[in-house]
Order: structure tokens, then C-alpha cells, then sequence
């Protein structure tokens, strides 16, 4: 059977969009250092005070709800109010010129192209979706925001389940097949081609990447057109 043209991409960020090393030793340390002058100012805030009562609801939290969150940030576990958290501490540093995204340079001219080129656009990643668009709305390369047409968090789903590839598909309202997904991580790809999508990894050198046996691979975003037929980027 033929696999119909592709119509969207979605791409992962940490280790695709983005260096892993600007995650971990950028964005984390950044949250861990600011956490407590957080909460004490905005501790009152609705937002902030329904993800501390969430947290702190937590059995691993232990009855210390600030030093839970300080050791989940160290760990990177993927909860839904440290994520909340984060994203509100992360949109402090974006707004006041503290933090400015990464991007790999190969990145922001493709999804450019792909969206002039019809291609519709859009994020699935651990991060929050206010993160992600605080990220791509203060990248290197400028505001990307308006280039996506949805933006996707662990609330469809975890990354590596099957069931969120299909409910982002139905969000979309495209068939499988003609979705791209672009990912580091292979087990997150298999769960993606197992709900029909097409799958390409990013193997990028600086965050180590191990090559998959079971995807298609590309070094960068510049790679990935030839593999999948979209338009490719205007060579500088």
C-alpha cells in the first residue's frame, strides 16, 4: 500500500529542536535556582497554588512539598504540576530576557519551508505546552509560534503509548499515515508507528543519539525532506 503524502509534521524538542544540553544544564538549573523566590511571591496565585496542592497530594512528596520538587526537577520526572511549575518560572526568565531558546541552526529555515509549503506544524512534547510555546516564542532564530498549528503535552498521553499518537491523529483530523513525527527516541517512534504515523529520527551528534535499526534517520532537519518528500529549505 502506498503511504499517503505527508500533510503535518510533529516534532518532539529536547534532543530534535533542541540540545539536550540546553534542557539540562540551561532550563532545569534555571527553575531549581528560582523555585523557592517563586513560590514565595506567587505561592498565592491560583494557578500556582491548585499545582502545589496537586504536588503535594503526591505520595513520593513526602510532606515536603518544596523539597519534593527541587528532588523531581534533579530526577526530570514527568508530572503534570512540576511541569506547571517550570513553565510559570521559565516564562519569568523568557519575558525578562534571562533565557533565550536554543535552537539547532538547521531547524527554524525547514519549518519555515515545510509551513509555506502547506505543511501544517505542530509540537508533542513532556514539557508543558505553555513551555513549548514560551521556547519557540524566544528562539535564536525569533518567534516561531505562529509556524504551528497545535502544540501537544503529556495530557494526550505519555510519549511512549501508542493511544497519544492516536489521539493527537484525531486532533489533527488527518490520517495517520500522513503525519510525520520527528523524535531522538526510538521507543517513542515505535509507539508513533504503531498508530500508523511515519517516523524519521533525529541523530544528532552533539547529544549523542544512538541510530535506530527501525526508523528512518536523518542528521538534521535539512535531511529530512529528502526521505519524505517536503519542501526543502532555501539554502543560504
Amino acid at each position: 500500500m502506498t503511504r499517503p503524502a505527508v500533510a503535518a509534521v510533529v516534532t518532539d524538542i529536547e534532543g530534535t529542536t533542541t540540545a539536550i544540553s540546553f534542557v539540562h544544564r540551561v532550563l532545569f538549573p534555571y527553575a531549581d535556582a528560582h523555585l523557592d523566590a517563586f513560590l514565595d511571591a506567587r505561592g498565592g496565585d491560583p494557578a500556582v497554588a491548585a499545582a502545589l496542592a496537586e504536588a503535594a497530594a503526591d505520595p513520593d512528596a513526602g510532606g515536603d512539598v518544596r523539597a519534593a520538587l527541587h528532588r523531581w526537577i534533579a530526577e526530570d520526572r514527568k508530572f503534570g504540576p512540576l511541569k506547571t511549575l517550570q513553565g510559570m518560572i521559565w516564562e519569568d526568565g523568557f519575558r525578562n530576557g534571562a533565557l533565550r531558546a536554543h535552537l539547532y541552526p538547521d531547524v527554524a529555515p525547514a519549518l519555515r519551508a515545510w509551513h509555506a509549503g502547506g505543511i501544517r506544524l505542530a509540537v508533542y512534547s513532556s514539557g508543558s505546552v505553555g513551555a513549548q510555546k514560551l521556547l519557540f516564542a524566544h528562539t535564536e532564530a525569533g518567534d516561531l509560534t505562529g509556524l504551528f498549528g497545535g502544540f501537544f503535552d503529556t495530557a494526550v498521553g505519555a510519549k511512549r503509548e501508542p493511544a497519544s499518537y492516536a489521539a493527537i491523529t484525531a486532533r489533527l483530523g488527518l490520517p495517520a499515515g500522513s503525519i510525520l513525527f520527528l523524535s531522538d527516541v526510538e521507543a517513542e517512534l515505535d509507539a508513533a508507528a504503531a498508530s500508523g504515523l511515519a517516523t524519521c529520527q533525529l541523530v544528532r551528534a552533539e547529544d549523542g543519539t544512538v541510530a535506530t535499526e527501525r526508523h528512518r534517520t536523518a542528521g538534521d532537519f535539512r535531511a529530512v525532506p529528502v526521505a519524505f518528500g517536503l519542501p526543502a529549505p532555501a539554502v543560504a
